[in-house]
């Protein structure tokens, strides 16, 4: 006996409506994008200062 690749976790799904759900999943996995996925165009570095990765003493009136 064969274990099946779809399993209704709760409630009771009909054939048809088994048969409906698997049709979009294949539907929606074999679809190709339109475009390429974009860049990542975030920030270059974090907005925040990490104190274990600062460079030791900082003079107070540097600007960096």
């Amino acid at each position: 006996m064969s274990t099946p690749d779809i399993r209704v976790e709760k409630g009771h799904a009909e054939p048809e409506e088994v048969a409906a759900i698997t049709a979009i999943l294949l539907a929606r996995a074999a679809a190709r994008p339109s475009e390429p996925a974009p860049a990542h165009r975030g920030r270059p570095r974090a907005g925040w200062r990490r104190l274990e990765r600062e460079g030791g003493f900082r003079a107070p009136h540097s600007w960096r």
